[in-house]
């Protein structure tokens, strides 16, 4: 049976205390902010009355607004990610001591498998300005027009995105001279080390793990970290330990907002 508007707004309304007390343990979760963490439930509450008429009833209340929060707080990731590649390639480049080797560049530029794997370590924004400029064959106006944006960020986005291109074109064939004589791409490896960690790999390509592992420079602490962190979140869920108080602010915002 389907929920209507109406109910749903009404239990949204009347569960407000529960339903902040929860958001906010989950949103504590998936950030060690506390001020994000609220904004992340204030924000979940105002996309759960924007589109009320949207729930159904096909999930509950519940399970639909940490639907809402988990977006929104994948959002903020995504964003702050972006940044900090920007910033951090930005400042490299600001270094004048900072180069690149370029016959190795060259050398990787002739493969297709180097280029698509170095595009994609840019952030959307910035690869699709180098993708429609340089391999398209856009202007910047065009670009400008397209993304509704003005001019002066279109050629920015190009600066910007031309930069992140060389650096993680030259940062891949570095990679490669390390991992020369490696088995398995290091990628290949990594999306295996969980059902490797969960002892749930078929015996070849367990092999082929451990054979990575043995020989990677990089791999090994990955993996290392990757068990110690499986093991605190295990360990942090037998104790069941979380802060169930709502701050005095948060439910304040929250019941002028349902008001």
């Amino acid at each position: 049976m389907t929920q209507s508007q109406p109910g749903a707004a009404a239990e949204l309304r009347r569960d407000a205390a529960a339903l902040t007390a929860d958001l906010l343990r989950f949103a504590r979760t998936l950030t060690n902010d506390a001020a994000l963490a609220e904004d992340l439930v204030q924000e979940t509450f105002v996309r759960a009355l924007a589109s009320i008429d949207q729930h159904r009833g096909e999930a509950g209340l519940r399970t639909w607004m940490h639907r809402i929060l988990h977006h929104l707080a994948i959002d903020r990731s995504r964003r702050s990610a972006r940044e900090l590649v920007v910033e951090e390639v930005e400042r490299r480049w600001q270094d004048d001591a900072y180069t690149v080797d370029p016959e190795a560049l060259a050398g990787a530029a002739t493969e297709r498998d180097e280029i698509e794997e170095a595009l994609v370590r840019l952030p959307f924004h910035y690869r699709s300005a180098v993708v429609l400029h340089d391999m398209v064959g856009w202007t910047v106006a065009e670009i400008a027009e397209h993304l509704g944006i003005g001019l002066p960020a279109a050629k920015q986005r190009l600066r910007r995105g031309r930069m992140m291109f060389t650096t993680s074109l030259a940062d891949g064939a570095e990679r490669r001279r390390e991992l020369e004589g490696v088995p398995m791409r290091c990628w290949d490896a990594r999306q295996m080390v969980s059902d490797y960690l969960d002892d749930d790999l078929p015996d070849e390509q367990r092999r082929m793990v451990e054979a990575h592992l043995e020989s990677c420079p990089t791999c090994p602490p990955l993996y290392a970290s990757l068990v110690h962190a499986t093991d605190a979140l295990v360990t942090m869920g037998s104790r069941r330990d979380r802060d169930d108080v709502v701050p005095p602010h948060v439910a304040e915002r929250i019941a002028t907002m349902l008001r």
